[in-house]
C-alpha cells in the first residue's frame, strides 16, 4: 500500500514561507516520496519550483532564495491519479481571466474524466494527467465574483476525496472535502497562520495546533486574519480513511483529537485479546507496526524485540538495483537477527495484509534467522474491496483477501497462524465514532458511487 500526497501552506508576512514550507514538507516526506514542489506569492508574482525526488533533493538554498514572498504553499506527491513524471509533479499553477492561482491536492476526484471532457468542450486544455489539474480548472471556470465562491463551486460539482491548499496573489485557502476522507489541519505561528496535512508538520516549525480543518470547511487567510466557510447543506455523512490511524499518519500526529501512537498501541493490545498465543517474543514489522507490536506486548506480557531491522533508505533513490540485487527482493528492506531469533516463538504484529506478496517474504526471512514459529497478527481487517478514493492499494483481482479464506492465506504466506483484527476491535481501538470513518476495503461500504471510479492512469488516454 503507498502513501497519499502531503500538503503545507503558510501565511506569515515578514517570515521566511518557503524555508518553513520546506521543513513542513520534509517532516510529511513519509505521505509521498515522488515528487516535492512550493509555491510562493509576494502580493504581485507567484513563484513555483517542482522537482522528481525527495524534498532535500527538490530544493537547495538556491533554490529557496527565489522563492520569496508572504505566502506558500508545498506539496509532496506520491500518484493516485496520473502518472509519475515531472509534468504531473505539484503545486500546480493555472492562469485565467480571474487571475493566477496555485493548487495541491490530496486525494481523488472518481468524477474527474466526465469533468475534464466537460472542461476541454470549454476550450480548457491540460497539461498533465492529474485530477489536481481538473479541480484547478473547475474553480476558474466558475462565474462567480469571489475566490471563496468558485471554489465552492467546484465543490458541489466534485465526487471523491479532496484535501487542498491553495493561494491566489494575496490569500491562503485550506479546503477539505465535505465527507473529510483526507487529514487537514489549522495552526497558528507568530505573525500568521500554517495548514498542514498532518500536526507533526505545525510541531517541527513552532507552530501551535489549533484544530482540524471540518469536513466541508474553506478557511480562507489573508491580511484581515482567518475566515471560516461552511456549506450550510452539507450532509452530516463522514468518510475519514482509516488508514490514517493503522499506516498513513506519523505516530506523534492528531487527527480528530486521537493520537496516532495511542490508537495504534491500542490496536496491539487489542490484537492480543483477540487473538491470544504462547509464544517467545513479540516483532513488529518496522516501521508502521513497531507501535502496535509493543501494545500487543504489553497486553500480552510477552517480551518486545526488534527482530526485523529496516533499512529506511530502500526506494527512496533514481539509481535501479541490477539483476541480482533486485533478485533479493524484500532482504533490501528488511534484515533479520538471528540471536534474538533462534528457535523462538513469534508473534509478528503487522498493519495490514494487500497482496500478500511482501509477506511471506518476511516470514520466510524469519524463519531463515532460526524462528520455531510464526503467528501472524495483523491491524487491519481482511482487505476485500479496492479504494477509489486516493490510496493505490490494489484492484480486487489483486487483494489477497476478496478470494482466500483466512487459514488458505496462512498457508499461503507461511505462517503457523494467522489473526486479523476485527472491525469493531478496530473501531474501539481509535476511539472514535465508527460512522466517522470509511470502511469501505474491508465491507464494500463506499461513501461514493463507485461506479464512478478509475484506475490510477484513467486520465492518461485523455492526454493532449
Amino acid at each position: 500500500m503507498q502513501e497519499c500526497c502531503a500538503l503545507f501552506g503558510v501565511y506569515a508576512p515578514g517570515e521566511d514561507v518557503s524555508r518553513l514550507t520546506f521543513f513542513g514538507l520534509y517532516s510529511l516526506q513519509h505521505r509521498g516520496q515522488e515528487s516535492s514542489g512550493i509555491a510562493t506569492s509576494d502580493g504581485e508574482h507567484i513563484r513555483v519550483h517542482t522537482k522528481m525526488g525527495l524534498v532535500a533533493q527538490a530544493f537547495d538554498e538556491e533554490v529557496l532564495s527565489h522563492l520569496c514572498g508572504d505566502i506558500a504553499i508545498g506539496h509532496n506527491r506520491y500518484s493516485t491519479t496520473g502518472s509519475s513524471h515531472a509534468g504531473n509533479a505539484q503545486p500546480i499553477i493555472v492562469d485565467g481571466p480571474s487571475g493566477k492561482l496555485a493548487l495541491g491536492h490530496n486525494g481523488n476526484i472518481v468524477n474527474a474524466k466526465e469533468l475534464r471532457q466537460q472542461l476541454e468542450e470549454q476550450g480548457y486544455s491540460f497539461a498533465t494527467t492529474t485530477d489536481s489539474e481538473i479541480i484547478a480548472y473547475l474553480i476558474l471556470s466558475s462565474t462567480s465574483k469571489t475566490w471563496n465562491e468558485r471554489i465552492q463551486y467546484a465543490m458541489s460539482r466534485l465526487v471523491g476525496a479532496y484535501s487542498l491548499v491553495l493561494m491566489t496573489d494575496d490569500t491562503l485557502y485550506g479546503v477539505r472535502d465535505p465527507l473529510g476522507v483526507r487529514p487537514l489541519c489549522l495552526g497558528r505561528l507568530d505573525g500568521g497562520w500554517v495548514l498542514a496535512s498532518e500536526s507533526c508538520a505545525l510541531d517541527h516549525i513552532g507552530a501551535q495546533f489549533l484544530r482540524d480543518v471540518e469536513p466541508g470547511e474553506i478557511v480562507s487567510i489573508d491580511s484581515k486574519g482567518m475566515r471560516s466557510y461552511k456549506d450550510k447543506r452539507n450532509n452530516a455523512k463522514r468518510g475519514l480513511c482509516i488508514f490514517e490511524y493503522i499506516y498513513f499518519a506519523r505516530p506523534d500526529s492528531m487527527i480528530e483529537g486521537r493520537r496516532i501512537y495511542s490508537a495504534r498501541e491500542a490496536m496491539g493490545a487489542r490484537l492480543a485479546r483477540e487473538h491470544p498465543v504462547d509464544a517467545d517474543i513479540v516483532i513488529g514489522v518496522p516501521d508502521s507496526a513497531t507501535t502496535a507490536g509493543i501494545g500487543y506486548s504489553q497486553e500480552s506480557g510477552i517480551p518486545f524485540t526488534e527482530g526485523l531491522l529496516k533499512n529506511r533508505y530502500v526506494g527512496r533513490t533514481f539509481i535501479e538495483p541490477d539483476q541480482r540485487i533486485r533478485e533479493l527482493g524484500v532482504q533490501l528492506k528488511f534484515n533479520p537477527m538471528p540471536e534474538r531469533l533462534e528457535g523462538k516463538s513469534v508473534v509478528l504484529v503487522d498493519d495490514s495484509i494487500v497482496r500478500g506478496t511482501t509477506t511471506p517474504r518476511v516470514i520466510a526471512l524469519l524463519r531463515r534467522g532460526g524462528v520455531k514459529e510464526v503467528h501472524m497478527r495483523v491491524c487491519a481487517p481482511p482487505i476485500r474491496y479496492p479504494c477509489f478514493l486516493g490510496v493505490d492499494m490494489a484492484s480486487s483481482w489483486e487483494l489477497i483477501a476478496a478470494y482466500k479464506e483466512v487459514p488458505e492465506i496462512a498457508r499461503y504466506i507461511g505462517a503457523d497462524t494467522l489473526g486479523y483484527m476485527s472491525i469493531e476491535g478496530l473501531i474501539e481501538a481509535v476511539a472514535l465514532p465508527k460512522e466517522l470513518f470509511c470502511l469501505a476495503c474491508f465491507t464494500g461500504d463506499y461513501p461514493v458511487p463507485v461506479q464512478l471510479g478509475m484506475d490510477k492512469l484513467s486520465l492518461e488516454s485523455l492526454k493532449g
